[in-house]
């Protein structure tokens, strides 16, 4: 079995989860307890500039969790050979539940809360669906990156167009029929 490792802890690699513009994200286990590792890489990107990937996924982190949102604890991180060790948030995504056909309208309002409290401190996240697990009821918001508030890019103006099946979400799953 394929192992991870974060500050000389081993982990066993399950399976991955995603990949994002920053990095890889793999589910993993150290025989008791699930976890997620990402793992930072350095493939470019064309639309997202990048600094110091590392230091921005912690910086990114303290400022999430200062703006009260829900999501996943970061239990370690090694800055040396770039992953972090997260909580793992066991649920479907609101990208499956969309492509699905099940309800997510609730699963919006508690994101429209999540928007007033992010928007309070002048940031905004990711608001792809595929960032958004549900655990017990409740949205937590996986990724850890946040960006300075934009209205472009905010969720009335930009994610919510991929909460329900329509053009823009109805295209992407055409191109990731992996999703």
């Amino acid at each position: 079995m394929e192992t991870i490792t974060v500050n000389n802890k081993s982990f066993n690699i399950v399976k991955l989860l995603g990949k994002g513009k920053g990095g890889y994200s793999y589910l993993a286990d150290d025989g008791n307890r699930q976890y997620v590792v990402k793992k930072i890489h350095h493939e470019p990107c064309d639309y997202y500039t990048f600094g110091n990937k590392i230091e921005a996924e912690l910086n990114d982190y303290r400022r999430l969790c200062d703006a009260g949102i829900r999501i996943p604890h970061m239990i370690d991180i090694d800055t040396e050979n770039e992953t972090i060790l997260k909580e793992y948030i066991e649920g479907d995504t609101i990208y499956q539940m969309v492509k699905e056909d099940r309800d997510v309208s609730t699963f919006i309002e508690q994101v429209k809360i999540m928007c007033s409290l992010l928007y309070k401190k002048g940031l905004n996240i990711d608001y792809f669906p595929t960032n958004f697990v549900v655990q017990n009821n409740e949205v937590f918001y996986i990724d850890y990156e946040c960006n300075s508030y934009m209205d472009e890019w905010n969720f009335e103006n930009w994610g919510i167009k991929y909460y329900s099946k329509t053009e823009e979400f109805l295209e992407y799953m055409n191109n990731h029929k992996d999703l």
